[in-house]
């Protein structure tokens, strides 16, 4: 299989591309490609280009683009607003996960009860790109800076957000009932002291509404992979002609 090479600057009409320095040295002198070897190129905004190399230098790899398709963005986005964890570790797990799933956005959350209180993407955006890269998919997702919880809530719609907590009182629906159907989907996962008495309160004034991932208590970033992958699956049988209804 050709090796992937992100490209977030290439065009869809672009005939021909070189490698940054760093990514020509590993093209040439790790991974040994030479005049004629075949490569993917990607955008992270659904591009997908066929390509060869036409001058296998270490220094300024050239490509020779052959082929360009385009792939669509989901018709119905997910975004994933999750309060990050003390360990980063996880967090960087979690944003390698998902983005092989599929997520369109990740918004990370400044909560009451969050161990986390500053946030740097850098390290976060570049396992994104590898995890793109590895898994075939073709749309980046987008990362946005840790936000305050109250400052999140005005700006997504409420009828197609989804917040899952803790508390035991009043009833939550299975998130694979709401989300499969719904025009876009935001999921609100807290950190692991959960989500405040108050800012759940705060959600449900806006008329978000409560979900539940199953019986069992996960961790923060399995919370997350959970409820993006749940809403793919419900999506999936959907289109298969499952009914979801509760």
């Amino acid at each position: 299989m050709p090796h992937t090479f992100f490209a977030p600057d290439l065009a869809a009409d672009a005939t021909a591309h070189t490698l940054p320095e760093d990514e020509s040295k590993h093209a040439v002198r790790v991974l040994r490609l030479a005049d004629g070897a075949p490569v993917v190129l990607v955008n992270g905004r659904g591009d997908v280009f066929g390509a060869e190399v036409a001058d296998a230098n270490p220094k300024r790899c050239a490509l020779r683009i052959s082929g360009h398709t385009h792939f669509a963005s989901r018709p119905a986005p997910i975004h994933l607003a999750v309060a990050p964890t003390k360990n980063l570790d996880r967090m960087e797990w979690l944003v390698e996960k998902v983005t092989e799933i599929g997520v369109d956005t990740i918004t990370f959350l400044r909560c009451a009860h969050s161990e986390r209180r500053e946030l740097k993407l850098e390290r976060l955006e570049k396992i994104a790109i590898s995890a793109l890269k590895q898994s075939g998919q073709t749309w980046l997702p987008r990362l946005t800076e840790l936000t305050n919880l109250a400052d999140f809530l005005p700006t997504i719609e409420p009828a197609t957000t989804f917040i899952a907590h803790l508390l035991e009182d009043g009833e939550r629906t299975p998130l694979s009932h709401v989300a499969a159907t719904a025009t876009g989907c935001t999921i609100l996962i807290g950190p692991e002291g959960d989500f405040s008495p108050a800012e759940i309160a705060a959600a449900f004034a806006l008329g978000i509404r409560p979900v539940t991932l199953g019986s069992s208590r996960l961790r923060t970033e399995t919370a997350a992979l959970a409820a993006v992958h749940t809403v793919h699956v419900a999506r999936e049988l959907v289109c298969s002609g499952e009914d979801l209804t509760p």
